[in-house]
């Protein structure tokens, strides 16, 4: 069974402050291209995207931790980062804005009888996407990790976590120094996650998140998706 993570990309979407809007524009059209010259609806046999690397569903490359790991863009990043085990955690009763802890995530796993292991991806189910999805909040009021968790992470050898967020932090808070501390501990994240609900007590399951090769890129929108056991579905 495929559980699909992934946010539907489309002009206006919500992206983080100070990024890129996504624009999408006919590059050409049926119409131009079947020399049609009167009619009122036009259709692209092509369109033209421009967006940012860190909209949507996204992973990020360590290029884009620090000017420390400039050269490891998301084309030196291992496939096997992008396709691993995976649990997901429920953290669905933090608060708007609360810095998510290592005892808040440790309770979640033993209530749920789950374990990280070493190469995992690690999801977070804030319940954020369908709370807020929509409204101001959603670019502003999500719960984030601290840095002490991005460090704990750090020491449990994940290969990564994904949360439902526009950061994994929280800006001007914890937002920042996660990410320095994902560089520097050697591993990364993904963010802006959807059906993450559908998770929860599923137990471990396979995550694949595989980014665009984008030359020099300092991350990539993925299509991220768990497949899970037949029987669980």
């Amino acid at each position: 069974m495929l559980v699909d993570l992934s946010q539907e990309i489309f002009e206006g979407m919500p992206v983080f402050p100070g990024h890129p809007e996504v624009r999408i524009r006919a590059g050409v059209t049926h119409e131009e291209r079947e020399g049609i010259t009167d009619s009122v609806d036009v259709s692209p046999v092509v369109n033209a995207i421009s967006l940012s690397e860190h909209v949507g569903t996204h992973v990020d490359a360590f290029s884009h931790f620090s000017r420390v790991y400039r050269e490891q863009s998301i084309t030196t990043m291992p496939l096997e980062r992008f396709y691993t085990e995976a649990i997901c955690v429920d953290l669905s009763h933090m608060r708007p804005k609360s810095l998510i802890e290592v005892a808040d995530i440790e309770k979640a796993l033993e209530k749920d009888n789950l374990e990280i292991k070493p190469e995992d991806t690690v999801l977070l189910h804030t319940d954020h996407y369908r709370r807020t999805y929509g409204t101001p909040a959603y670019s502003t009021d999500w719960p984030g990790i601290s840095a002490d968790v991005a460090r704990w992470f750090g020491t449990q050898k994940i290969s990564a976590f994904g949360v439902e967020s526009l950061g994994p932090g929280i800006p001007g808070v914890s937002n920042r120094e996660v990410h320095e501390i994902c560089g520097e501990m050697g591993y990364t994240h993904y963010e802006n996650l959807v059906n993450l609900h559908l998770l929860i007590g599923k137990g471990r399951f396979r995550f694949i998140g595989f980014p665009l090769k984008i030359r020099g890129g300092t991350g990539s929108p993925v299509r991220a998706v768990a497949v899970l056991d037949e029987e669980e579905g």
